[in-house]
């Protein structure tokens, strides 16, 4: 059964379209935008980036895209289809649905993010992924032309672990994987007995890992001195987010198959590396000359 979408409209940023887009199996809808470049369409078909929390990421990547593929011979980047999905919201993020969708399985029961709010559950990673797989690529079929053998998944903290979980688990799924920030270490380091399981066998994969330089032990110094400032460091210490990044990819380096690089970005925290980490998706995605 082919997911159906319940509305369409157009955008302002780059005439991106957008479709809420009904899951096939549950009925939950998601909005799916959609940009892709004009001209020719390659032989092969478009190469793609698709990317989790669409609201708060489409913009800017349709706009890096737009001021740095016209120039290639400067920027080394080449035109592709952005695919991102968000919910029918205005919102830059959903969190609670983010929370179910992105956090992989079992998962657990948090409590509200609001009151008088249901609890917040984890655990939904594995209904996203077939959304993403199999609804959302069916509908993409008759809408444009896209290169199998090059896509590319984006996600940054709960987005970065669903990223990684992915890739894990169904490694054939995508071709190039970009975690930013990822948190690894939730629910007690799951995530690590999928990482130890992971055989890539024969594929040749992708991976560009990062975090922000303020997102290790270190507070950001505006941040230095606050009425928070000794629970956000035990938040830290319990998060390593950094840490866990450069851990990882040390890790994955050793495995046959694996292209994998690691960036910290400089004077960066968990949401300000958003602009540097969406740009290096689509230079891991779409550059001309890979270095």
């Amino acid at each position: 059964m082919i997911a159906s979408f319940t509305s369409e409209g157009l955008t302002s940023i780059g005439r991106t379209r957008w479709y809420d887009l009904e899951d096939s199996v549950t009925g939950a809808v998601r909005r799916v935008f959609l940009w892709i470049p004009s001209g020719d369409i390659p032989k092969n078909g478009w190469p793609s980036l698709t990317m989790t929390d669409g609201n708060a990421l489409i913009g800017t990547a349709v706009d890096a895209m737009r001021a740095q593929a016209s120039y290639p011979s400067d920027t080394n980047l080449g035109h592709g289809v952005l695919i991102a999905v968000g919910y029918p919201s205005d919102d830059a993020y959903d969190p609670v649905r983010r929370s179910w969708d992105l956090g992989p399985p079992p998962g657990a029961s948090y409590p509200p993010f609001w009151p008088d709010t249901p609890d917040v559950k984890t655990g939904g990673g594995a209904e996203m992924a077939r959304f993403l797989l199999e609804d959302l690529r069916d509908f993409m079929e008759p809408r444009v032309k896209l290169d199998r053998s090059k896509q590319g998944l984006f996600g940054h903290s709960f987005g970065g672990l669903f990223t990684l979980w992915l890739m894990f688990n169904q490694p054939d799924a995508f071709s190039h994987w970009i975690a930013a920030s990822p948190s690894i270490t939730w629910e007690d380091n799951f995530l690590l007995a999928h990482r130890d399981a992971f055989d890539p066998g024969e594929r040749q994969l992708t991976l560009h890992l990062s975090a922000g330089e303020w997102e290790g032990t270190h507070l950001a110094p505006f941040q230095e001195g606050a009425k928070d400032t000794k629970e956000r460091l035990k938040q830290k210490s319990k998060e390593r987010t950094l840490e866990a990044a450069m851990e990882m990819a040390k890790h994955l380096q050793k495995l046959p198959g694996m292209k994998v690089r690691y960036e910290t970005y400089v004077g960066e925290t968990h949401m300000s590396v958003l602009p540097i980490a969406i740009n290096r998706a689509l230079h891991t995605v779409f550059a001309l000359h890979t270095l």
